[in-house]
């Protein structure tokens, strides 16, 4: 049986990456002042925070019409017997539901909607191995499986520079902003049941990437090969610095840099950083 794989633009998988598994891509798109635009199409991270400077309203984000999805299901549908098709957590996205209603309508191949409850880098973790996977003759349950067993050890945190921009975009609760002054602080975020929550309230960014390393030590001392993300928000210098770093202090990880691209950026902010990681399978 033949595997497809498709996910959507917020994995932020490199062009080569996508070439080298045949990955396809369905984009999310963000909304300027000056139009819409498609990221990793008709847009790039630098631009778009470039432009976003440069306006004066916040911009939004739009997830992919099912007719995206549909149009292209059915032309996998001409070489493959199933699709993987890999997204954005459902808890800040409608684009997993979108992938499974576009399934329903497209006949001739069986789609498999996996929910990654994570966006970024890690998303994109659970793509190259079901990518991986698929061209070495696995199943879809096998590779199911395997994803389902991946999320239990992936770990991600990002620290944002400024909270209101999740807290305008809907991402992070009013309450949950308020907390304990939680818009003073620079708390480290993660995903939790879908949806991102703080994880513990730091006062400065310092020590709030401290803490996250602290968290990636505690999984790396137990002997495990770990492959690691520093992801930025167009601060690649810094970003670059902390994973020079990082690589220094844990020979056992392969680290590797990514960026948070315009619609994730949307919601952190320019500036932020995030650190995933998971166990080599």
């Amino acid at each position: 049986m033949s595997i497809a794989v498709v996910t959507d633009s917020t994995a932020y998988l490199t062009l080569e990456d996508r070439k080298r598994y045949n990955i396809q891509m369905i984009p999310l798109s963000v909304n300027l002042e000056d139009g819409s635009y498609e990221e990793e199409v008709e847009i790039t991270a630098s631009e778009f925070y470039e432009k976003v400077r440069k306006q004066k309203s916040f911009p939004k984000t739009t997830q992919p019409p099912i007719g995206k999805f549909v149009e292209l299901f059915k032309e996998l549908a001409k070489d493959y017997d199933e699709i993987i098709s890999i997204h954005l957590s459902s808890g800040i996205s409608g684009t997993y539901q979108g992938a499974i209603q576009a399934g329903q309508m497209v006949e001739g191949v069986k789609v498999h909607a996996f929910d990654s409850e994570i966006s970024c880098s890690p998303q994109g973790y659970y793509v190259l191995k079901a990518a991986e996977m698929a061209q070495q003759g696995a199943s879809a349950e096998e590779i199911l499986s395997t994803l389902e067993e991946m999320k239990t050890v992936l770990r991600a945190y990002f620290v944002v520079d400024d909270l209101s921009h999740l807290q305008r975009g809907g991402r992070l609760s009013a309450a949950a902003a308020l907390v304990g002054g939680l818009l003073q602080v620079k708390p480290i975020l993660h995903f939790e049941e879908k949806v991102i929550v703080p994880f513990e309230k730091i006062r400065t960014k310092k020590k709030a990437l401290r803490r996250v390393e602290e968290l990636l030590a505690q999984d790396a001392a137990n002997g495990n090969q770990l492959q690691a993300t520093v992801i930025h928000a167009n601060c690649e210098e810094e970003g670059k610095q902390w994973m020079n770093q990082l690589a220094e202090a844990y020979p056992n990880v392969e680290f590797n840099l990514s960026y948070f691209g315009p619609v994730i950026g949307t919601h952190l902010g320019e500036g932020s950083l995030g650190l995933g990681w998971v166990k080599k399978f």
